[in-house]
């Protein structure tokens, strides 16, 4: 089942300990985690009617009791009520300790389920950048993210090294789950096991070391930084971290503070030894698939670099048909100052201070949709961020046909709403946008996203 190389790496650091952490007897375990943006966990599970336990490696967690559930098509699954994944998938951005109003960087974020947790964390308050290197997973995080609704998340897709040269000592909280070689994944991805080598060890480690020297720099003084892998290599976890520390020593160790899992291994440290039973570690025996992490902290008196200067951002100019639709819809949004890009409108995030440092944005804040011919034309994304408080909306409860309906991409009968657009919701939970005339509402929930089988 394992690497030849991986098994006897393993065996000889952790000796008749092998079997009992590696050869565990369940299969790999299915969870998700509850979007608070949403709604609360005890909600959710008093509604959701499948066997629910709560997860030990995050608050707003469970895992799932029966692996052979589907729940991706599951309507509030559609309304961003919940992520599917890994249950100790979680434990990594619960440990950043995110308070509302905080700048948050989560610099590997695709597909999304860490950033979702770091702006249910934030409350809509402050900003979340999240930022994603490789251009196809960065789709899959636009589209998590704006089905999971934060209306204060900046989604970037360059180098980590130009967040760090345009925003240095910036962010008060900063997530690195570094891009690994995957050892965590073993029992769930073949294809894992068939690219496993020595080689894709060295590159990862290399690769991490990079991003975490970017994370630090980009991290304010007193801030605190969270670096995971879903690894047991030594040279990209205890010895990672043991190398970071002796370059920096303006960072500090902290304990992770947590019951679940394992410390840190010594013996793993190579040539930088430290405390590492401060880290942390998940085996499968202990209800994950392999997840290291280890919590720091910067000194308040660390010195922070000049930032790249940047030109003033051009504000939107007025968009007649923009106000006159959220006049007529969403008056609390009236008055926010926009932002235009390729005949797009979005409102961005007030926290925000990137604009004109030449970062690679793929999306600042909420898309709220372009002007067409007189009339504005509202974006997907507007109603999975701001539905609930629409001035029109149609209200559907769980059990009514009409949900399953318009996840088809079909017309419904209106019941609530009047003519004009209105946000489509279930239970209080948007699903998007639609169009009201004659007493149907016209579809607009997009194509790639519908239940069609």
């Amino acid at each position: 089942m394992y690497p030849e190389y991986f098994e006897a790496r393993e065996r000889a650091l952790l000796g008749e300990r092998f079997d009992a952490l590696f050869n565990a007897p369940q299969a790999p375990a299915r969870g998700l985690t509850v979007n608070r943006l949403r709604c609360a966990p005890e909600w959710l599970a008093a509604r959701l009617d499948v066997p629910l336990t709560p997860s030990p490696f995050c608050a707003e967690g469970f895992v799932l009791g029966d692996s052979e559930l589907r729940l991706g098509k599951h309507p509030y699954h559609h309304a961003g009520a919940f992520y599917l994944q890994e249950p100790s998938a979680s434990a990594p951005a619960a440990l950043l300790e995110v308070r509302p109003g905080q700048r948050v960087l989560d610099l590997c974020a695709a597909p999304g389920g860490k950033s979702s947790q770091l702006a249910a964390a934030l409350e809509g308050q402050g900003v979340l950048v999240s930022n994603e290197y490789d251009a196809a997973r960065a789709q899959a995080l636009l589209s998590n993210l704006e089905r999971m609704g934060p209306v204060n998340s900046v989604v970037t897709t360059g180098d980590t090294a130009r967040i760090a040269a345009a925003l240095p000592g910036w962010f008060d909280r900063v997530l690195v789950d570094a891009p690994c070689s995957g050892e965590g994944m073993f029992r769930k991805e073949p294809q894992a096991v068939a690219q496993h080598s020595p080689g894709l060890v060295a590159r990862c480690a290399t690769l991490g070391a990079e991003i975490l020297e970017n994370a630090a720099a980009a991290l304010a003084p007193g801030g605190l930084l969270v670096y995971s892998t879903c690894t047991f290599a030594p040279e990209e976890d205890e010895g990672q971290i043991g190398r970071f520390l002796a370059l920096h020593p303006e960072f500090s160790l902290l304990d992770c503070g947590v019951a679940f899992g394992g410390s840190g291994e010594e013996n793993r440290c190579g040539e930088y030894p430290f405390p590492a039973a401060k880290t942390r570690r998940i085996w499968p025996a202990q209800g994950g698939e392999g997840h290291f992490m280890a919590k720091l902290q910067k000194s308040p008196d660390a010195p922070v670099a000049a930032p790249r200067r940047a030109k003033p951002a051009r504000p939107a100019k007025p968009c007649a048909e923009w106000l006159a639709f959220a006049a007529e819809y969403f008056p609390a949004l009236k008055d926010r100052a926009t932002l235009a890009a390729a005949e797009r409108l979005f409102l961005p995030p007030p926290a925000w201070q990137g604009d004109g440092l030449k970062l690679s944005v793929a999306r600042c804040g909420v898309a709220l949709g372009r002007a067409q011919k007189g009339r504005f034309e509202p974006a997907h994304h507007l109603f999975m961020a701001f539905g609930p408080g629409c001035e029109n909306r149609e209200e559907l409860t769980l059990g009514d046909e009409r949900v399953e309906a318009w996840l088809r991409g079909e017309e419904i009968e209106a019941r609530t709403a009047q003519n004009g657009w209105c946000a489509v919701l279930v239970d209080g939970l948007p699903l998007g946008g639609g169009k009201v005339s004659g007493g149907r509402v016209k579809n607009h929930y997009p194509k790639a996203l519908r239940n069609l089988k």
